[in-house]
């Protein structure tokens, strides 16, 4: 009798025991039904509110805010730049200026994670009218293969220099860029193109094919008159450029760039212009470092000169060239000062039977002080005294105010 019982009582705890574990098993199913639905609602809700890519990564030697495109999972990307200028002259007959240099649009968009297209359009001064322009810096398209070999076509940015690429006021010391990157290699520089770039290993490279220059716009001032900005551009004469920097560690790049092409297009002549640069740009410790050199020849400068009516100094010049040193240091603070040494002469030689125009014989010194309240502005501050060999230098005074986006 005892035994049965006992035997009873097992069954009954064993059928309740097994009652229990069942609604455990469906509580707990029921909590994971609920996670997966929270999970998917959480999904729609950041495709629907995808979060802004930031302008802060150099990406194929474009500024942070011009290559964020290749950041953006796929769709449109917004980017942009402004840069405003004071410039206070120390002479009586020259007014002081105050700018609205330029604002700038980045607009891309990625079709896939292989295709995707880029452009940088510009208002130059304010205004189309008193001198402004709107003009677009570049439009292409790049085919992203593989990190070692990409393709890229349409209006691109020469890459040579150190601030052709990455022009962002952000990116560069002194409220105006160095005078050697306007008037030897000519910056904001683009063309009508195609060429490949890529990384490899700790080297990164570009080479493009580009509509050569037009040698019936070069000057006594240099090339910068002969850029054809991908306007209605003169095809005749092409160019090739290729780029190469290596990568040592973090924060450092040394390296070279070298154009060389045909700008007589429908002349008679060939006018071949060759430009070749080094640079070298590190930051380390708070402390930042920037040099370049850059010498240029053009081929026929005697023809230019004849086909251009062009006597005495105003000769184009045979050769032309120029180089620069700066640096600053960024005590822990949003405080940057910095100095920056140039040299440069757009006629180092001309033809037989011409003179060089001293004045075009330059040396700058430029000593500033910047400041970022955040690293997407910028706030620039410097004096500059500018000497030339016709003793006609004018020292000024500026002030620059930028930003990214």
């Amino acid at each position: 009798m005892v035994k049965r019982a006992v035997i009873i009582i097992l069954l009954m705890a064993t059928a309740a025991v097994a009652q229990e574990s069942d609604t455990d098993r469906r509580i707990k199913e029921l909590e994971r039904q609920i996670d997966i639905i929270t999970r998917e609602l959480e999904s729609i809700k950041n495709a629907q509110k995808p979060a802004a890519v930031a302008a802060d990564t150099e990406q194929y030697g474009l500024g942070v805010a011009a290559s964020k495109v290749y950041r953006t999972e796929s769709g449109v990307s917004i980017g942009g730049y402004g840069e405003f200028l004071y410039q206070n002259f120390q002479s009586s007959t020259r007014g002081d200026v105050a700018d609205a240099l330029r604002a700038v649009i980045y607009t891309g968009y990625k079709f896939n994670e292989k295709v995707l297209f880029n452009s940088e359009i510009e208002f130059e001064h304010a205004s189309t009218g008193r001198g402004g322009e709107a003009s677009v810096e570049f439009a292409y398209l790049d085919y992203l293969a593989r990190p070692g070999v990409n393709a890229r076509a349409g209006l691109v940015l020469v890459p040579m220099g150190l601030i052709n690429e990455q022009h962002e006021p952000t990116a560069f010391f002194g409220a105006a860029r160095p005078l050697v990157e306007r008037n030897i290699i000519p910056a904001t520089w683009r063309e009508l193109g195609a060429g490949v770039f890529g990384d490899i290993g700790r080297v990164s490279y570009r080479t493009y094919v580009v509509t050569g220059l037009r040698a019936d716009q070069f000057s006594a001032s240099g090339i910068r008159g002969g850029r054809q900005s991908g306007a209605q551009a003169v095809a005749n004469d092409w160019a090739l450029v290729g780029r190469a920097d290596w990568h040592p560690f973090e924060g450092t790049l040394l390296g070279g760039s070298l154009y060389s092409g045909d700008a007589g297009q429908t002349q008679s002549f060939g006018g071949r212009v060759t430009l070749a640069e080094v640079h070298a740009d590190s930051k380390f410790r708070g402390v930042s470092l920037r040099a370049l050199a850059a010498q240029g020849t053009i081929a026929d400068a005697a023809e230019i000169n004849k086909a251009l009516a062009i006597t005495g100094n105003r000769s184009v010049g045979k050769s032309f060239g120029g180089w620069y040193v700066e640096g600053g240091y960024d005590f822990g603070a949003p405080f940057t000062p910095f100095a920056r040494y140039e040299r440069l002469d757009t006629q180092r030689s001309v033809p037989t039977g011409f003179l060089r125009n001293p004045a075009n014989d330059q040396k700058i010194f430029t000593l500033g002080l910047q400041y970022k309240p955040v690293p997407q502005t910028v706030i620039k501050v410097d004096w500059q005294n500018v000497d030339n060999r016709a003793r006609t230098g004018v020292d000024q005074f500026n002030i620059g105010l930028g930003y990214i986006f």
